[in-house]
């Protein structure tokens, strides 16, 4: 007496279905959640989401004065426990400025930073370009690039905390 399964015909075994009647394993998450995953490791959206939320900061940023006390602002804890500036203090209010249109009182808050934003635009540039393409793209920064860039912090910070 053979015993037939109800509701479906038995498929042959092969070595990606598991054996008669079985389906393969779909994944760690099935269906939607799936799809979600697979989006979330496309190549553009990490410089996509890294958009998204710098738009939602600088609207943030834009009703608040970081030069009034106060206010409901992220604080440098170099600052508060040194009392000395680091490489970053100032760039909340030089992205303040900016978004309101004052060039001078952005180079007043952190001129380093200042400088440093179109390659840091050009970079995010490249990258959204890339992932927008389907392609994955990374900055490769060599020793000696990381080295100058380290001590072109440490002069900045050493030089705004003398003078």
């Amino acid at each position: 007496m053979s015993v037939e399964p109800t509701g479906r015909h038995p498929r042959p075994a092969d070595h990606r279905g598991g054996g008669a009647g079985r389906r393969p394993f779909p994944g760690p998450f099935p269906g939607p959640r799936r799809r979600a995953a697979a989006l979330l490791r496309h190549p553009a959206a990490a410089p996509l989401g890294l958009l998204a939320a710098g738009a939602v900061g600088a609207a943030y940023l834009y009703a608040r004065d970081p030069h009034l006390p106060g206010q409901a602002l992220p604080f440098c804890p170099w600052r508060r426990l040194t009392g000395l500036q680091c490489p970053g203090c100032g760039g909340t209010r030089m992205a303040y400025d900016l978004l309101h249109g004052d060039l001078a009182a952005a180079w007043h808050d952190n001129a380093a930073l200042l400088l440093a934003l179109p390659f840091v635009v050009a970079w995010f540039a490249v990258r959204l370009r890339h992932g927008l393409a389907g392609r994955h793209w990374r900055l490769r920064a060599g020793p000696r690039a990381v080295a100058a860039l380290l001590a072109a912090a440490a002069l900045w910070t050493v030089g705004r905390n003398l003078l």
